[in-house]
């Protein structure tokens, strides 16, 4: 089975807000929360995938350097096999007040302490433990 390569953003405004955002419920893992990224295209960096997905999804401008690797979860669901590569990303708060969901999918900021309370995919679990460690 192929693996799926996903860069995932791990947004943050405050050191305290974080960015999440709900799958649509015709996609894989469909209404689960979700911290924002997608598909590395061949040929991509990380950061280059993160720049573009975050503007397409939730139409977030960010910059390579703004960006700091934070861990790899390579993940196997019953279909599909997918390595998450999350990157920390601080952003700016005019950037992110014009955050929303570009592609109609309802996106929120979070305070970290509250991100145990969404229900998340199976693999995002060690984002969110993370997250919790990092900021707690």
């Amino acid at each position: 089975m192929k693996t799926v390569h996903v860069a995932v953003a791990v947004v943050v405004v405050n050191d305290h807000d974080i960015l999440i955002a709900r799958r649509p419920d015709d996609k894989h893992q469909g209404g689960l929360w979700e911290f924002p990224g997608g598909k590395v295209e061949a040929g991509e960096t990380v950061p280059a995938a993160l720049v573009r997905e975050l503007d397409e999804e939730v139409a977030l401008t960010v910059r390579p350097e703004q960006m700091a690797p934070l861990l790899q979860i390579p993940f196997q669901y019953p279909d599909k096999s997918v390595l998450l590569d999350v990157y920390w990303v601080a952003a700016d708060m005019n950037s992110a007040l014009l955050a929303h969901g570009a592609e109609g999918q309802d996106v929120r900021w979070v305070p970290f302490m509250r991100l145990p309370e969404f229900e998340f995919p199976a693999a995002n679990q060690g984002i969110v433990q993370a997250i919790l460690q990092r900021l707690g």
